[in-house]
């Protein structure tokens, strides 16, 4: 066990075996290229999950204030983990285990039902509050920019002519996932799960379907009119969602990069081809 936990630092390992004294770590999940550790394990009997950040992580603080205010209703239907312990300042949790595989990857990634039941899910998450605040998006996606990235210095030309003239006026904004795609929906006995809430904050609805559109809607739009129907009214307004497009795409080919992703890197780029293409 001491080796799996080596990843932790003392204060994480302290309180862990505080709250779990009989632990016994069973897989690691950890995704590998960025800091957060994932650990599955098995204390008093039960099976649970151990998420812990690095020194540069802020994940778990949203993940935390997620599972402390936005996820009542998918624990109500059993669609998500519940919290057992937790300290932001520590950079670690622990929640029970959701059961089910992940849909990426597999042949409920082109079952409708499958994106129904995430419309669903992601209606009561948005549809819990909501605020107006103000936003600069001009500046985020400008900030993107002034990163280390790959992005061809004509393309970024262009980028950056665009971003410049972009509005900036209050958004109404919903408690969103951040990272709403298959891999991280699990499906068991035909049951959509959602995990990995280290990017939840409060966003405008649209931002939550971002990836999708890059994603599943664009190789089969019957995908988009399943999730839809169970989502309700489309909350992509057509100069907001372009805006919205641009900058997840800029922030993609960027923050790949960063960690060595070239698969996903790749993506950012091809999504930023494509909102340019469609001006």
């Amino acid at each position: 066990m001491a080796h799996d936990l080596d990843r932790l630092d003392a204060r994480q390992r302290q309180l862990l075996l505080r709250w779990l004294p009989d632990l016994r770590v069973e897989a690691d999940h950890s995704w590998g290229l960025v800091e957060t550790t994932v650990l599955e394990v098995v204390a008093d009997g039960r099976r649970l999950i151990v998420k812990a950040g690095g020194p540069t992580d802020h994940h778990l603080a949203r993940e935390l204030h997620a599972h402390r205010h936005w996820l009542g209703p998918w624990r109500a239907t059993g669609r998500a983990a519940t919290l057992l312990h937790g300290d932001a300042q520590a950079r670690i949790l622990v929640a029970t285990f959701v059961p089910g595989r992940l849909v990426l990857g597999t042949p409920a990634q082109d079952e409708p039902d499958t994106y129904v039941q995430a419309g669903r899910l992601l209606a009561a998450l948005h549809g819990q509050t909501s605020e107006v605040q103000p936003t600069d998006e001009r500046a985020s996606a400008l900030r993107w920019l002034d990163r280390d990235h790959r992005i061809d210095p004509s393309t970024e030309a262009r980028l950056r002519a665009e971003i410049e003239g972009w509005p900036t006026t209050p958004t109404t904004v919903v408690p969103t996932h951040g990272d709403w795609q298959p891999r991280n929906w699990l499906v068991e006995d035909g049951v959509v799960r959602a995990i990995d809430l280290g990017r939840a904050a409060l966003r405008s609805a649209m931002s939550d379907l971002v990836r999708l559109a890059a994603q599943d809607f664009r190789r089969r739009p019957e995908l988009e009119a399943a999730f839809l129907a169970g989502y309700g009214p489309d909350p992509r307004e057509p100069g907001a969602w372009r805006r919205h497009r641009v900058r997840e795409a800029i922030g993609t080919a960027v923050w790949a990069h960063q960690v060595g992703d070239a698969a996903f890197e790749a993506q950012g780029h091809r999504m930023i081809a494509e909102a340019l293409a469609a001006t």
